[in-house]
C-alpha cells in the first residue's frame, strides 16, 4: 500500500469513529408509552397533541472531530473526496440534531433531504407531483385489508429462516424484536429489528427481506468490510436518496411490492407537506387515517413526520420525501448503466452505503481492486440480463399513453 492509500486508511479510520456517533434516527425516537396516550385520547374523542421533549444531543465534541478530520483531507483523491463529503454530510446532520424542535430543524432537514416541492430531477416532476400521481392513479383500486395479518413475533422467525439463506453461517444477520422503532423496521450490519406489536401482511415478509436485510443490511455490512475504506459502511445521511431508491426498487423487482405499500410512500410526501403548511400532528395523523391506515400505524406515520419536529405544526422531519426521488433515480441509473456496458455498475452501489455519483467517482478504483466488489449480493443484481429486461419493458410500458387507449380498442386475434 502506497502511503497516499495508507494516509487515507488511517482518515478514514479516525471518520468512522467520530462519525458513527451521529445517529439520526435514534436521537429523534419518541417513548412507546406516547402512542398509548394518543391513541387512548382518539378513542375518547378527545385526541390530544403528543407531549414529547427531545433533547438534543451534546455532539459539539464530534461536531468539532468532524471539522477537523474534513479540514485534513485531499479532496483531489477520489477517496479523499469521498471521505470529505461524508465528514460533511455527518456534520450537516449534527448541527440538524442540535436545533431539534426549532425552525433551524426543519431548514436543515430540507438541505439533507430535500423537500416535497424539489424536482425529482432535471425536467421531471416535483416529489409532491409524482405522489399525487400515483394516488390518483391507485385510488380506483380495491385493495381490501388482509385477511389475516401476522404479528411480529411470527414475522421476525420467518424473516430470520429466508435471511439464513443468503447471509453466511459464520456470519449470521439476526432478526430481533424492538419495542419502540420510528418504522416497522429497521436494519444494520449486525441485526435487523421489528417493532414489538407491529403487523405484517404476507407481503410484508418479503419487503422486510429485500428492503432492509438485502438492501440496507447488505450495503452497510459490506461497506463496514472494506479494508481500506471502511466509512462506507456509515449510514451516512447523503446516501439515503440512494439507499431507499434501491430498496424500494428491490421491492418492485422482488415482486414483493403492495399497493398499500406504494400508496403509503406517496401518503408521506402529501404529509410533509401538510405539516409544512402548519397542519398539525392530529391533523397528519388523519390524512393518514383518512386513506385506510389504522390507529396505530397511522400515528407511527405521523410520528415519522414529527420526529425531531413540533407537533404544532411548520417544523418537520422530510426525510420521507426521499423515497419516490431515490427509486425514479436508481430505476435510471441502472438502465442506463447496463445500456452503456457499465456492467460493474449495479454491483458497486451494493459494495456500501454511497450516492449514484460517489459510484461513478469510485468505479476505477473498483475495476482496480483498490475497492472491493460486495460479499453478501441479491440475486436479482447478480442476473443482470433478468434486470435489464425488467427495467427495459418498464420503460417501453410507461411510453404507453392509457389515455389515448380505450379497452374496447385492444384486440389480441391475429
Amino acid at each position: 500500500m502506497d502511503k497516499a492509500l495508507a494516509r487515507i486508511k488511517e482518515q478514514d479510520q479516525a471518520l468512522a469513529a467520530v462519525a458513527k456517533k451521529v445517529k439520526v434516527l435514534t436521537a429523534l425516537s419518541w417513548p412507546a408509552e406516547v402512542e398509548d396516550r394518543f391513541l387512548e385520547g382518539v378513542e375518547r374523542g378527545q385526541p390530544a397533541l403528543p407531549e414529547v421533549a427531545l433533547a438534543p444531543p451534546d455532539l459539539s465534541g464530534v461536531r468539532d472531530g468532524l471539522t477537523r478530520i474534513a479540514g485534513d483531507l485531499d479532496q483531489g483523491h477520489p477517496l479523499g473526496a469521498f471521505l470529505w463529503r461524508t465528514a460533511r454530510s455527518h456534520l450537516r446532520a449534527a448541527e440538524m440534531l442540535a436545533s431539534v424542535g426549532k425552525p433551524r430543524f426543519t431548514e436543515l432537514s430540507k438541505e439533507i433531504y430535500g423537500r416535497p416541492s424539489d424536482l425529482i430531477h432535471e425536467g421531471a416532476p416535483s416529489h409532491m407531483e409524482a405522489a399525487e400521481s400515483l394516488l390518483a392513479l391507485t385510488d380506483g383500486f380495491d385493495s381490501p385489508e388482509p385477511a389475516e395479518l401476522l404479528d411480529a413475533e411470527t414475522v421476525a422467525q420467518r424473516l430470520q429462516e429466508q435471511i439464513g439463506q443468503h447471509f453466511p453461517a459464520d456470519d449470521p444477520l439476526p432478526v430481533e424484536l424492538h419495542d419502540n422503532l420510528s418504522g416497522k423496521a429497521t436494519a444494520g450490519s449486525t441485526r435487523v429489528r421489528i417493532r414489538r406489536g407491529a403487523c405484517f401482511s404476507e407481503a410484508g415478509v418479503g419487503q422486510l427481506l429485500h428492503h432492509e436485510a438485502l438492501v440496507h443490511s447488505a450495503t452497510k455490512r459490506n461497506g463496514r468490510s472494506q479494508p481500506l475504506l471502511s466509512s462506507m459502511g456509515l449510514s451516512s445521511p447523503r446516501t439515503t436518496c440512494a439507499q431507499e431508491g434501491l430498496a424500494t426498487l428491490a421491492e418492485l423487482v422482488t415482486h414483493t411490492i403492495d399497493l398499500a405499500r406504494l400508496r403509503r410512500i406517496a401518503l408521506r410526501v402529501r404529509a410533509v407537506q401538510a405539516a409544512l403548511d402548519g397542519a398539525d400532528f392530529i391533523q397528519v395523523y388523519g390524512i393518514f387515517r383518512e386513506a385506510g391506515q389504522g390507529g396505530s400505524e397511522s400515528f407511527h406515520s405521523a410520528r415519522r413526520v414529527f420526529r425531531g419536529g413540533d407537533v404544532r405544526g411548520a417544523v418537520a422531519f422530510t426525510k420521507d420525501v426521499i423515497y419516490l426521488k431515490g427509486l425514479a433515480t436508481v430505476h435510471t441509473f441502472l438502465r442506463k448503466a447496463i445500456a452503456q456496458g457499465r456492467h460493474s455498475l449495479p454491483r458497486i452501489l451494493f459494495a456500501g452505503r454511497m450516492t449514484l455519483g460517489d459510484a461513478l467517482a469510485l468505479e476505477p478504483l473498483f475495476e482496480a481492486g483498490v475497492l472491493e466488489m460486495p460479499r453478501v449480493l441479491p440475486a436479482w443484481v447478480r442476473e443482470e440480463e433478468c434486470l435489464a429486461a425488467v427495467l427495459a419493458w418498464g420503460v417501453y410500458s410507461n411510453s404507453i399513453r392509457l389515455e389515448r387507449v380505450e379497452l374496447e380498442d385492444i384486440d389480441d386475434e391475429a
